[in-house]
């Protein structure tokens, strides 16, 4: 087990009284007082009741999911090609656009984070295409910061060619993204099999756009020639985007320019079958979804490519096109934003968790319907992942109201985890419920990694030179293993009765004793970011039986204790995905402070003040309706690319948090103001949750 041994008492420590409780305060604890298990139980309270009022009628969570700015300008760029002029949609996009420009004239991709240089093109692009000045204050600064960070030729490939529709560019210095590629066979080192499912789902439809090459005029003053670049700024761009120094990236450039030159010849004689290829294709992942993968990137390239493919604009699937796209804005009175996707899946697995783990009976109406409209999600038809999974049949949960085509891992785990803990009053629901739980445990553990981890999407997608081709500087190419997936599987599967024994279980231990950094720390790819990882590897080891008290993961502790902010929360900004030297560093978060909440009592860290200084810094920060609020972001997307907002964070987290927290305090023999305070049923239900049997 790579050093990691097994405990056969997998419980909670109990907190001797005094030491954390009524010991000497923490140094960063804003309040040196005791933590009055009234006082937790009020708030654990607000926060129950407030999630409660957040379901809907149908049974689902579902909130806001906030994205880069650049989805704004992007959407204008979409509503101008499909005819919109200068509506009144489109200049309360714009206003939120100049909303979040940075003081200094750039836009970023998250909050309080550097200008973006894509980001910051698109953004002055739209807004000069809409009747900005160019010599207007807002648009110096933006002009200038752009050019600081290289101009047009900074940009990523994808940035490149939305520029080259509105011929802002020109379409032979963008990335070849040839349709054949879709005719290559699958045993064929490069497919659209071998890149991940996100990108696979973008360069479809961006194979046909690149094919035909199409041009949107826009008037001569909207044109932005003044962002060209310049000097060193363009050529350090030019060496990044094309991999220079590194063998792959020479291959693909001189693969790039013998396919621009076949182009130029007009050697395709297989392009007629491609396109054909390329839009069926499309076609057959557009049925149960909403949308190409039901996300914002692939909708708009498939809207675009269907008009190239000649599709009129009343077209009824270019129409229902349109209104997936509709549905996902964000009406804010003047202004208006556009969500990436919609998260209910995970929102409402997520929600039933915590409600669950604040002692909401397992045989809750509130649970009941909740649970029902989760097997109604459940993935029963095969798509993209069949074609490496071993599963002998489909399985398994997708994010959005409805993407068949792709389940993922991440919310297949959390899935099976509460439907594992919910009960049905009717037998016919039950049964159903264990079906369902069968077949996506099938498909879960048939999507395990060789090297023992989980990925997001696809098996064994992992080949780090396809990182290197040259449309492929988004930073998502490839989907390997993830630790924080990887944690969420392992408890998953220990809830399930898995036996610790188990090879997938020891398989996945492996891989995260391998993955787990010096300082006792663990990636999170899917938010942020070591807090985020670290929490998930733990608990996932915790369910595993690994004993997390002992000497290898006091350095954790540690870690969490030396990262505590002076308000005694925690805090980790996008940025340290980045510069690794800023991990667990930013402002506090009331989700952060949650998840460092629950690793600390994972390690068993229950002396120590700074778990009495989180739960102080929750409960002294919760607003009167039980939510908390957060102004930084705490998602991801793609690391240094794209980051997100969940709404919800802020509320299902926290309260997790608070049920761990109350369990603790129930647990301490020694206090029995605690105990008399906490009603007992709270802690006989999911008692057992995030811990071993």
């Amino acid at each position: 087990m790579d050093g990691y041994s097994i405990s056969g008492n997998n419980h909670h420590s109990a907190l001797s009284s005094g030491a954390a409780l009524n010991g000497a305060p923490h140094p960063k604890s804003r309040d040196s007082s005791p933590i009055e298990a009234s006082r937790l139980e009020a708030a654990l309270e607000a926060a129950r009741a407030r999630l409660l009022s957040l379901q809907h009628p149908e049974g689902f969570w579902c909130g806001e999911l906030e994205g880069s700015p650049i989805l704004q300008s992007e959407y204008i760029l979409l509503l101008y090609y499909v005819g919109e002029r200068r509506s009144e949609r489109m200049s309360r996009l714009a206003a939120s656009l100049r909303n979040v420009q940075r003081s200094e004239g750039g836009w970023a991709s998250y909050p309080g984070g550097p200008a973006d240089v894509s980001t910051s093109v698109k953004a002055y692009f739209v807004l000069k295409l809409l009747g900005d000045s160019p010599d207007e204050p807002h648009m110096v600064r933006a002009r200038e910061e752009i050019l600081k960070l290289g101009g047009i030729a900074a940009t990523n490939s994808f940035t490149r060619i939305y520029l080259s529709i509105f011929g802002q560019w020109d379409w032979a210095r963008c990335p070849a993204v040839p349709p054949e590629v879709i005719l290559l066979p699958e045993r064929f080192p490069l497919n659209i099999y071998t890149m991940s499912s996100w990108s696979r789902s973008i360069v479809v439809p961006l194979s046909i756009i690149w094919a035909f090459r199409p041009v949107c005029d826009v008037p001569p003053e909207a044109g932005i020639g003044e962002l060209t670049g310049r000097g060193e700024a363009r050529r350090t761009a030019r060496k990044a985007r094309w991999g220079k120094g590194t063998f792959w990236g020479r291959i693909f450039r001189l693969v790039d320019h013998g396919l621009k030159a076949v182009e130029k010849l007009r050697l395709t004689p297989l392009r007629s079958k491609a396109l054909e290829e390329a839009e069926n294709w499309i076609l057959e992942r557009l049925a149960h979804s909403d949308g190409l993968g039901a996300i914002f990137p692939p909708i708009i390239n498939s809207i675009i490519a269907f008009r190239c493919l000649g599709y009129p604009p009343e077209h009824p699937r270019l129409q229902a096109l349109l209104h997936e796209l509709e549905k996902l804005e964000v009406d804010e009175g003047g202004e208006m934003k556009i969500q990436p996707c919609f998260s209910p899946v995970w929102d409402t697995a997520n929600a039933m968790t915590a409600l669950l783990d604040a002692g909401l009976p397992p045989d809750d109406a509130a649970m009941q319907r909740a649970a029902r409209w989760l097997l109604d999600k459940e993935v029963r038809r095969p798509g993209d992942w069949k074609r490496w999974y071993f599963a002998d049949r489909p399985g398994g949960w997708f994010f959005e109201f409805a993407n068949e085509h792709y389940p993922d891992a991440d919310d297949t785990a959390e899935v099976l985890c509460v439907l594992s803990r919910v009960r049905f009053d009717d037998p016919a629901d039950e049964a159903r419920r264990k079906a369902a739980i069968s077949r996506g445990l099938g498909w879960q553990l048939a999507c395990q990694n060789r090297d023992g981890g989980w990925p997001a999407f696809d098996k064994d997608c992992d080949d780090e030179y396809l990182t290197f081709v040259p449309f492929a500087d988004h930073n998502a190419m490839i989907d390997p293993s993830c630790c924080d997936i990887t944690g969420r599987t392992l408890h998953a599967l220990r809830e399930l009765g898995f036996d610790r024994d188990a090879v997938s279980i020891r398989h996945a231990v492996a891989y995260l004793a391998a993955t787990r950094e010096d300082d006792g720390t663990w990636y999170g790819r899917w938010g942020c970011n070591y807090i985020y990882g670290t929490w998930l590897a733990l608990r996932g080891l915790r369910a595993a039986g690994i004993d997390l008290a002992g000497e290898r993961f006091r350095n954790a502790a540690a870690w969490f204790e030396g990262k505590q902010n002076d308000d005694g929360g925690w805090g980790e900004s996008p940025e340290s995905y980045d510069l690794p030297g800023r991990k667990g560093l930013g402002p506090s978060t009331a989700s952060q402070t949650a998840w460092a909440l629950m690793a600390l009592m994972d390690l068993e860290a229950t002396q120590s003040p700074a778990l009495k200084a989180g739960l102080d810094y929750l409960l002294r920060t919760q607003n009167p309706d039980g939510e908390w609020h957060e102004e930084a972001w705490t998602g991801t997307g793609f690391p240094r690319v794209f980051y997100l907002k969940y709404h919800m964070y802020a509320l299902y987290f926290p309260l997790m948090a608070l049920a761990h927290c109350r369990r603790w305090l129930a647990d301490d023999d020694h206090n029995e103001a605690a105990r008399k305070c906490i009603p007992a049923a709270a802690t006989a239900v999911g008692s057992d949750h995030c811990q071993g049997p």
